[in-house]
């Protein structure tokens, strides 16, 4: 279980850098910031600790 949320948070990250490059980068700071931080507490045990 643990190994798949880990692949699955590397597959978002690689997609949202990937989507980082497309974007303007103006945009993408808010954006990717946004998505990161989203992403990350969708995932409570491990998002807690990194949101704080």
């Amino acid at each position: 279980l643990v190994w798949t949320i880990g692949t699955v948070i590397f597959i978002l990250m690689m997609a949202t850098a990937f989507l980082g490059y497309v974007l303007p980068y103006g945009q993408m700071s808010l954006w990717g910031a946004t998505v990161i931080t989203n992403l990350m507490s969708a995932i409570p045990w491990v998002g807690q600790d990194i949101v704080e």
